[in-house]
């Protein structure tokens, strides 16, 4: 690498669609890497560096120089078949894709909205979270989001979106919808993301079936909710924490360690971390969450290995555990997972399995499976950001590799459904009373890989569907680090 030629930040990203360090030479130390890496490659002459087959070519050459497994890259691939940068970025990427390494890791996007989600959780929208099930015709509010308009209009968890119009006089039944046009007839339905886009909704709620109208508008996603993102359970007398950690931002740290803090002074052991919705974010704050866990561990004791391709290996680095202030020695933590928990949510229970076995659990269902992590590169005269997959992680054992998802490397696990007819962080909950259960030496049915392939959501009258986050075909930065966010 020539000095002052790059800037390159480390960071594991959502997952995709289904979601750093600098210098010249030698990376800094660990504690400045945020999440990705950003590269910064000279900029091309203005009058050409953003036409569509210049970016093309530059985005080949950054994949070409960092992918994490160039054997799978075509020989050639001329570009001038595609008339966008993504579709060509797919394209040359489609063989680790079919080999399910890359399941759309790899993508462009803007430098500028993606700073302002991970920096701030900018976004704009509705503020929920919506998942869906095809078979049934059904459209679910897993979450909705403090601060911005769907809360505000009363749509909150376990809501169900029966139609969806731009007045109250042309909705359109989201069953139709599903059943002509699929999931992104539902995303198209609810309109661009643009502050003052309005829709009408005909809800289902406890309340009963109404139709209400949503302007969107630009809100902050608080990363820890303050409604239930960190709260202390009592079962039987035993105090167990409990985290929702709904996305890895920089504003979750010091929500982290504001929480922590309590749960030290009052000598909480036993933990229930939901990573149910976390598609991944910032290595960094998932690095200080699982600091915060890790009170019982040394500066000897590695958190986890990464590791570049042969040729890009100078990059390589071990991470050790670094006991914070506010640090815990947790002895059982129940992890709370789904389909769309992935990335730097499963590092982080990655890494305690050699630590505590047993003690760690995957509770719910099996996880999307992302080992891997990327590195930004930028092109700033045209508000580019390639995101490329280019490095592995491992815990101390060197157990990573858990692309199919990560519960067949944890100690235990229990299997429950995702109930959305209670709220996130109530002990009758189904995946909380599972983990509670876990946490008090109850016994728990193991998940196995026929009940993996989609979370199982419960809903009203006790029915399960088998539900996945609806997520539309082009997502922003925010839409592809919180699944299912509109």
């Amino acid at each position: 690498m020539k000095k002052n030629a790059r800037n390159i930040v480390y960071m594991i990203a959502a997952a995709g669609t289904v979601a750093a360090c600098g210098g010249g030479g030698t990376p800094p130390p660990p504690v400045s890497v945020p999440a990705t890496a950003t590269v910064t490659p000279p900029t091309p002459p203005v009058s050409s560096a953003c036409s569509l087959r210049s970016r093309q070519d530059w985005a080949a050459a950054q994949i070409r120089e960092w992918y994490l497994f160039p054997e799978t890259l075509p020989a050639t691939a001329d570009p001038s078949g595609f008339t966008t940068v993504s579709a060509y970025i797919d394209a040359l990427t489609a063989t680790a894709r079919g080999q399910g390494r890359d399941r759309f890791f790899t993508f462009i996007t803007s430098i500028e909205q993606e700073n302002a989600f991970f920096q701030t959780g900018s976004s704009a929208g509705l503020g929920i979270r919506l998942n869906y099930d095809i078979a049934n015709g059904r459209v679910f509010v897993a979450e909705a989001f403090e601060g911005a308009p769907a809360l505000a209009a009363g749509i909150d968890r376990g809501t169900e979106i029966l139609a969806i119009g731009t007045s109250a006089s042309n909705l359109s039944n989201v069953s139709v919808i599903l059943g002509s046009q699929g999931a992104a007839g539902v995303s198209q339905a609810l309109g661009p993301n643009t502050p003052g886009t309005t829709r009408f909704l005909q809800i289902r709620n406890a309340a009963g079936t109404s139709t209400v109208s949503v302007a969107k508008a630009e809100f902050n996603i608080q990363p820890v909710s303050s409604r239930y993102g960190a709260t202390i359970i009592n079962d039987g007398g035993k105090q167990i924490a409990y985290i929702n950690m709904r996305t890895f931002i920089s504003t979750a740290d010091a929500q982290l360690r504001s929480a922590f803090a309590n749960y030290r002074a009052q000598g909480i052991t036993d933990f229930i971390i939901d990573f149910r919705y976390n598609g991944g974010g910032l290595v960094s704050t998932a690095e200080l969450m699982t600091n915060l866990l890790g009170g019982a561990r040394s500066n000897r004791d590695i958190l986890s290995r990464t590791t570049f391709r042969v040729e890009k290996n100078n990059n390589d680095r071990t991470e050790f555990f670094t006991p914070q202030s506010q640090s815990v020695g947790a002895l059982k933590i129940a992890f709370i997972g789904t389909g769309s928990t992935a990335s730097a949510s499963e590092l982080v229970m990655n890494s305690f399995t050699p630590y505590i076995g047993v003690n760690a659990a995957l509770v719910g269902s099996d996880t999307f499976g992302k080992p891997v992590g990327q590195i930004a590169l930028d092109q700033a005269s045209c508000d580019d950001r390639l995101r490329v997959v280019a490095f592995s992680t491992q815990n101390s054992a060197n157990r990573g590799f858990y692309y199919n998802g990560i519960a067949s490397v944890m100690g235990t696990t229990c299997q429950a459904s995702d109930d959305l007819t209670r709220p996130l962080g109530d002990p009758a909950e189904e995946s909380v009373a599972r983990a509670i259960d876990f946490i008090q030496g109850r016994s728990c049915t193991a998940i196995s890989s026929a009940a993996s392939a989609k979370t199982q959501a419960k809903i009203s009258g006790g029915k399960r569907i088998s539900s996945q986050m609806l997520t539309p075909d082009a997502p922003t930065p925010a839409q592809r680090e919180v699944p299912g966010l509109f």
